[in-house]
């Protein structure tokens, strides 16, 4: 379970960055981003998918939080 820091770039897209891996990319789809709760399986621009369980209010970017691979 990597944490994971979550932000926006310059172009307004959230990256997904795992420091012990130096992975940095771009989230394509997130499962559940409806305004009340974010979260469920995230796929990143290389084809990687990860999951957090939704959470309740959604969290506000910059944050670090912990997923699981899948």
């Amino acid at each position: 379970m990597p944490n994971v820091m979550l932000r926006y770039n310059d172009k307004g897209e959230l990256l997904f960055y795992v420091a012990k891996k130096d992975l940095e990319e771009v989230i394509t789809s997130i499962e559940t981003d409806d305004g009340a709760s974010w979260g469920g399986t995230v796929e990143l621009s290389n084809g990687d998918r990860f999951f957090i369980d939704p959470i309740s209010p959604p969290p506000e970017f910059p944050t670090t939080l912990r997923f699981k691979r899948g």
